[in-house]
Order: C-alpha cells, then structure tokens, then sequence
C-alpha cells in the first residue's frame, strides 16, 4: 500500500491540473455581428445588429470549442432609419416572423493554442445552412479590472442571401453575396 502512494498522489495531482473547458459568455457591448450587402452594384450597404448573445466553450489543451450567437432581427442598424424599418419588413428580414438569427459551430484549425476556423451553422429567415467562418485573430488575457479571462475574436464568412429565402432586388440586379463579420469579445464565467 505504501508504495502506491505516489503513484496515486502523482495520480491526483495530474487530474486536477488538467484544465477543463472554459465557459465564455459574449460582452454585447463588445460584440458586433456586422454585414455589407450590395446595392445595385453601386455602393456597398454596411449595417450590424445592436443586440445579441451567445458564448464560447473553449478547450485550450485539448485544441477544441464551441461557439454560439445568438442575434435579435429587430437590432439591424444600418445608421438609416428609413432602411432599418424596411430590413425589419416582409421584404427582407422579416423580424416579426423570425426574431432571431443564430450561428452555431465548432471551433478547429488550432494553431499556437487559438483556433482558426469555426465550422459551423447558420440559421436566419427561418433556414439552417453550413457556414464556416475563418478566424483572422484570436486572444485571450487577464481583464484588467474583472481578474478573469476574456478573448476577443474577429471572424468573416460571405454567403449568398437568396439561400436564406432574401432575394430582394435580385430581379433589379442586386448581388447577392453578403459579407459577414463577427467581432466578438466574451468574458469567462469564472
């Protein structure tokens, strides 16, 4: 019995350093889901969402994670009121009937302990496509003032609308590829 006691604090110690995923629930404040969408091939309409939730599961030794966003339709801000309440209507987002887009995925491609790539979901307009978005930065550190972790992110994606049943001004022309961007900071829950 005596000589199994090391092993088995050995056992023991290892086990608890193994750290488990940590939970990071998204700052709203901090957290931008954005898009550009033409507009009759003259200019680029630029807009975001104002309100939004989600978290992050990150598994830093293990190289894996997850992610969701979770974004209320009625929040869409282009800086156009007029254009707002259109993007609000049955003609495009149709917020009355679908309130909320969210976009689920995994997160992979781990390169220097930060994923590059999330493989992943997106449903809005009331369909589910596949979409990945890469990861062009990814950070954790210590907040300054909460003493817990937060990460920041930034990932892009482009898509075509008219997949999620938005096709408007597509019979005038309008292309329908839109750029997504997810600026994303999220702070640890312990």
């Amino acid at each position: 019995m005596l000589r199994l006691a090391p092993a088995l604090a050995l056992l023991c110690t290892t086990t608890l350093l193994h750290a488990a995923p940590l939970r990071y629930t998204l700052d709203p404040s901090h957290t931008y889901p954005s898009f550009e969408a033409d507009h009759m091939g003259l200019s680029l309409w630029r807009g975001k969402f104002n309100q939004n939730s989600g978290f992050v599961l990150l598994d830093k030794e293990k190289g894996e994670g997850q992610v969701e966003v979770n974004i209320e339709i009625a929040s869409i801000d282009f800086g156009h009121e007029a254009m707002n309440a259109k993007a609000r209507g049955p003609e495009l987002f149709d917020a009355a009937k679908y309130p909320q887009a969210r976009y689920t995925g995994k997160l992979v491609k781990f390169q220097n302990g930060a994923p590059t790539e999330v493989e992943g979901e997106l449903n809005l307009h009331g369909v589910s496509k596949p979409l990945n978005l890469t990861i062009r930065s990814f950070k954790c550190v210590p907040h300054p003032m909460l003493k817990r972790e937060f990460c920041g992110a930034d990932a892009y994606a482009q898509f075509d609308r008219s997949q999620f049943g938005i096709d408007a001004g597509k019979a005038y022309g309008f292309d329908m590829t839109v750029q997504l961007r997810i600026q994303v900071e999220a702070l640890a829950d312990q």
